[in-house]
């Protein structure tokens, strides 16, 4: 009886690591269908010149739109990565642009290029730490700062409780989560 059990085992850890490999083979093609690649070669050219890692813009941009290219918010924000017009101006103007039109914003190539210039620009200003730069991109870097400077919040992940709006702690958590699911997958 007792030979009967253990091979009962054997088997049942043989069909477990059987699965287990399974899933592992097909668990990214079925991952890649919640966690699409769209304006893959766009996404990845000016993530890259601006020093980024693609796969936290793809996160954002996920985030932001689910990929909707005319996306637009309550707030006036628009396009794929979420630009407030104000912001695209100013962008356009550091960026050394004279031309900007706030419907460039709808563009999805001018909206990536745009929203991975501003993320690079928030990377560098908060020193290259992702929860106030995230936080800056979707409360503004005025409010991150006053958090910040009043201790308010710390700028870890541990403590987003503390930040004061709901819609920025959910913001820069679920881009946190997109991105560790983007990385794992990709």
């Amino acid at each position: 009886m007792a030979r009967k059990a253990n091979r009962g085992g054997k088997l049942l850890l043989w069909f477990i690591l059987l699965l287990m490999i399974t899933s592992l083979i097909i668990f990214p093609r079925w991952a890649r269908l919640f966690y699409p690649l769209p304006y893959q070669e766009v996404v990845y050219s000016y993530a890259l010149s601006n020093e980024l890692d693609p796969c936290l813009v793809f996160a954002v941009i996920r985030t932001e739109s689910r990929f909707q290219h005319d996306a637009e918010s309550a707030a006036g924000a628009s396009g794929l990565m979420q630009i407030m017009p104000e912001t695209g101006a100013w962008i356009a103007m550091k960026m050394g642009q004279d031309d900007f039109d706030v419907s460039s914003l709808q563009e999805a190539e001018t909206n990536i290029a745009y929203g991975c210039w501003y993320l690079s620009y928030l990377l560098q200003e908060y020193n290259g730490d992702m929860c106030p730069a995230l936080a800056a991109y979707n409360a503004g870097s005025s409010r991150v700062n006053a958090w910040l400077n009043e201790g308010v919040w710390d700028g870890e992940r541990s403590t987003l409780k503390h930040i004061p709006y709901e819609e920025t702690r959910e913001y820069v958590n679920k881009v946190l989560n997109n991105y560790e699911a983007y990385r794992a997958i990709y």
